[in-house]
């Protein structure tokens, strides 16, 4: 007699997705990538469409309060010399302005000033700018050359470059970015290696009764030849 046999094998539902280890693995690197350098990313591509290579200041002092406070983030544009405005009428309606004093006098900082424009004149074909803080009473030591002018104050974000203040002056930037950065990348490795486990959990379990169902059927097959050739025995002891 003739049987059938139906072997069913273990399929993975739709819904389910095996991990992908290449894909994880790219992924995490480019988390970690953007980690480490999507804020220089972002500055670059404001640095273009701001047409300035300093596109963000944090303010580090109170000269332009209450206007401009200490801690706030400023959005610089790049703009012509000419087109700069000057303050009229005895009032603080000129252009803020972004430069660079570092030399021009005795004692100047560092680190960008954020002035507003008094007065400018040119002089043999270039410009020259007047500058004073709104909370100072006197002008800059120095008219400041267009080749010390970072760009023209266009934005502001009050007091979140108090993050950046406290981290540099306590020297704190970059063991708290370590710190944010180490977790991350542990947490992405262990993803990685957890996903790699359960792909081949996974691929025992589809295996495993695929296996157990061939060696059954084989001890089936088996005992229905050995049935078989009994039957063929007694056969031909009756003839």
């Amino acid at each position: 007699m003739l049987r059938r046999y139906k072997i069913k094998f273990k399929k993975k539902s739709n819904g389910e997705k095996e991990p992908i280890s290449k894909r994880k693995i790219i992924i995490s690197l480019l988390i970690i990538f953007f980690a480490f350098f999507g804020s220089f990313i972002i500055y670059f591509i404001l640095s273009i469409a701001l047409n300035t290579e300093t596109p963000m200041v944090v303010v580090v002092s109170g000269s332009m309060e209450p206007n401009i406070n200490k801690g706030d983030l400023l959005f610089i544009q790049g703009r012509d010399p000419e087109d700069i405005k000057e303050s009229t009428g005895g009032e603080n309606n000129g252009d803020v302005i972004v430069f660079d004093a570092h030399g021009l006098w005795a004692g100047a900082p560092d680190e960008p000033i954020v002035h507003r424009v008094v007065d400018k004149y040119e002089k043999d074909g270039k410009w020259y700018f007047e500058t004073k803080g709104d909370a100072n009473d006197y002008k800059d030591d120095e008219p400041i050359p267009e080749n010390r002018v970072k760009g023209v104050v266009v934005g502001r974000v009050p007091y979140v470059g108090w993050i950046k203040i406290v981290l540099s002056d306590y020297g704190l930037f970059i063991p708290v970015l370590i710190i944010l950065s180490v977790p991350l990348i542990v947490s992405i490795i262990w993803d990685v290696v957890k996903g790699e486990k359960e792909k081949i959990e996974k691929e025992k379990q589809d295996v495993e009764p695929e296996i157990e169902e061939s060696e059954t059927i084989k001890e089936e097959k088996k005992i229905i030849t050995k049935k078989e050739t009994d039957k063929i025995k007694d056969d031909e002891f009756d003839i």
